[in-house]
């Protein structure tokens, strides 16, 4: 059997690159422009690797009863991690991917293509101009997991996107983020005063030593208009290989302070990371 090769392609966002992983015989490494986009095991598409990703399943496996088939409008594609492993672990669901790349989709359907009915449907579209024009109440869980390079977009960051956010999902939808920040994490407070505004219940999950501001770090936003099952969510993230925490209640009112939410007209894209802080080797 012919060992996988490395790919390298030009896209619309800078230069990409597939790697396969020694270790797992089917699995691939997604960079773009050297960042780490995406990890996929097409054998094994419940297998997460990436910490961020592994925190964003938790949440996906505790906001529904086991199984149950949910609606999932995803903003940015990349390598489709996630997309994937709800089709595995809630068979039946309908998916909507959105990606600004075309050319990025285009490599990963090339090279990773997802199985035949698995429910997932691809939009080479801009996140904001896709949710924008989305129906109503069309959602059970919205996942933002949109980076230009390494920073979250600015025009994905403000009251009038959360505001559409809302809009799109049910009343029993939740909304997921993956952002990054550092002490003192300026960016960070600001989104959770801007989702305030739209969203009752609001969480965050991150490793203890980012939360602490020791290093910069990926954090997973929650919001709902319900009560969210954190208790569940607490012990599925303890547990994990790569632990975390999940922060509510008095400890996320004292993080966001007297931070003021984000309008459309001052928005600024998410903090550029240290050099390093996501590269590999």
């Amino acid at each position: 059997m012919t060992e996988p090769i490395p790919v390298t392609r030009a896209v619309d966002h800078g230069t990409a690159k597939l790697m396969p992983d020694v270790d797992r015989k089917r699995a691939w490494l997604l960079t773009v422009e050297g960042a780490p986009q995406s990890y996929v095991d097409l054998d094994e598409p419940t297998y997460l690797e990436f910490e961020y990703a592994r925190r964003l399943g938790h949440v996906l496996d505790t906001v529904a009863e086991p199984g149950r088939p949910l609606d999932v409008l995803h903003l940015g594609g990349g390598a489709l991690t996630l997309p994937r492993y709800v089709a595995a672990t809630r068979p039946g669901s309908r998916q909507d991917v959105v990606e600004a790349d075309r050319g990025l989709m285009e490599l990963v359907a090339e090279h990773l293509p997802v199985p035949r009915g698995s429910g997932i449907t691809l939009h080479g579209a801009d996140a904001r101009a896709w949710l924008e024009a989305a129906p109503d109440d069309s959602a059970d869980v919205l996942v933002a997991d949109v980076f230009g390079g390494s920073r979250v977009p600015a025009h994905l960051t403000s009251v009038g996107y959360a505001q559409q956010a809302g809009r799109v999902l049910r009343d029993t939808g939740v909304y997921l983020a993956n952002l990054a920040d550092a002490a003192p994490f300026g960016f960070l407070r600001s989104q959770l005063a801007t989702f305030a505004t739209v969203f009752e219940e609001l969480a965050l999950i991150a490793e203890p030593a980012v939360l602490r501001g020791r290093r910069f770090g990926n954090a997973v936003l929650v919001a709902a208009r319900h009560p969210i099952d954190t208790a569940a969510l607490a012990r599925r993230t303890a547990a994990d290989a790569f632990p975390a925490r999940v922060e509510l209640g008095p400890g996320l009112r004292d993080l966001i302070g007297d931070a003021l939410p984000v309008r459309d007209e001052d928005a600024v894209p998410s903090p550029e990371p240290p050099d390093g802080a996501f590269g590999i080797g």
